[in-house]
Formats: C-alpha cells, sequence, structure tokens
C-alpha cells in the first residue's frame, strides 16, 4: 500500500514527464544550407539598445504567454546568419512566432552587451550563436548549459536547428 507521499511523488514525476514533452518540430523543406534563400540575413542591428530590446521582448513574451528567445551574435558570424535563415523560412517562422517572442543582440566581438547573458547566469561568451530560452513569467533560463549548442550550426543540418528549437517548447 503506497503512502500519501509516495503517491505524490509519482505524480510529480508523471507531470515532470509531461511537461518534458516538447512541441512536434516543423518539417524542414531544405536539406542544406546551399538552398538558403541569399544573401542571407543579416539580424543583427549594432545601435540598438539591447537592454530595453530585451525588456520589451520580455513583457511581450510574458503577455502572449510564448518564450523568450534572446539571440546573442553578431552580423560577421556565419552560423549566427545560417541560425536566421532557417528560422524565416516558411515552415519554420510561423511555428517560431508561435512559440517564441525572438529578440537578437549584437555582441560585437563578444565585448557588447554582455550584461544580457549575464542577467540569466552566462558568464562571458566563448561562440556564437548563443541563444538564452528564457521563461518570462520567472525570468528563468530554460536551457542551461546548452547555451552554446548551435555555435557550430553549419555543421547541423536545417532541421536539426529546427529540432533543437522546437525541444524547449510545450507541446
Amino acid at each position: 500500500m503506497f503512502s500519501r507521499i509516495a503517491l505524490a511523488l509519482i505524480a510529480g514525476f508523471a507531470k515532470q514527464a509531461g511537461a518534458a514533452e516538447a512541441a512536434t518540430p516543423p518539417v524542414v523543406a531544405i536539406g542544406s544550407y546551399a538552398q538558403l534563400r541569399t544573401p542571407l540575413p543579416l539580424p543583427y542591428d549594432e545601435k540598438a539598445g539591447a537592454d530595453a530590446s530585451v525588456e520589451a521582448a520580455a513583457a511581450q513574451a510574458k503577455t502572449e504567454h510564448k518564450l523568450l528567445l534572446i539571440e546573442l551574435g553578431a552580423n560577421w558570424c556565419a552560423d549566427c546568419r545560417l541560425l536566421a535563415g532557417v528560422m524565416a523560412l516558411p515552415e519554420v517562422k510561423p511555428f517560431v512566432d508561435a512559440h517564441y517572442v525572438v529578440v537578437t543582440v549584437d555582441i560585437g566581438r563578444m565585448n557588447r552587451n554582455l550584461q544580457i547573458p549575464a542577467r540569466y547566469g552566462v558568464k562571458g561568451l566563448d561562440a556564437v550563436p548563443a541563444l538564452l530560452v528564457v521563461d518570462p513569467r520567472a525570468g528563468v533560463l530554460l536551457n542551461k548549459g546548452r547555451v552554446f549548442a548551435l555555435q557550430d550550426a553549419r555543421r547541423m543540418t536545417p532541421q536539426a536547428l529546427a529540432d533543437w528549437l522546437a525541444q524547449w517548447t510545450p507541446a
């Protein structure tokens, strides 16, 4: 016979398992980056006020019940531009828009706007793109330990990038 505590623990684990299920990622129609529309996007505005942009995006994400996706990178970074190209694909963009409010933050040569990742416990940037998936209601970084997972995006497939984005979204 199970005690109430044991039943509560089992229920808690079952709930956590359910929460870990991610939304089904979009199926990407292209198999290689060579098929992306060129020129690739230049998503980072060097003159944007990063703090104000992140605060506005966080407020929007909270209101819209979405996750906040902070992309840290720079226009000189090929991996950052490939990621932007995949996120702009007609089959990926609606998925991203449904689950995230995206804000891009230019980090220069790893020397600008470093207060943004520091706010979420990321000290220093070793590589870009660095993506912060944030629960805007709690202000908590959800992908701790996986912030730099896309630093070699060019070695991944476009589908793998879409899959990575989907893993943080609720089913």
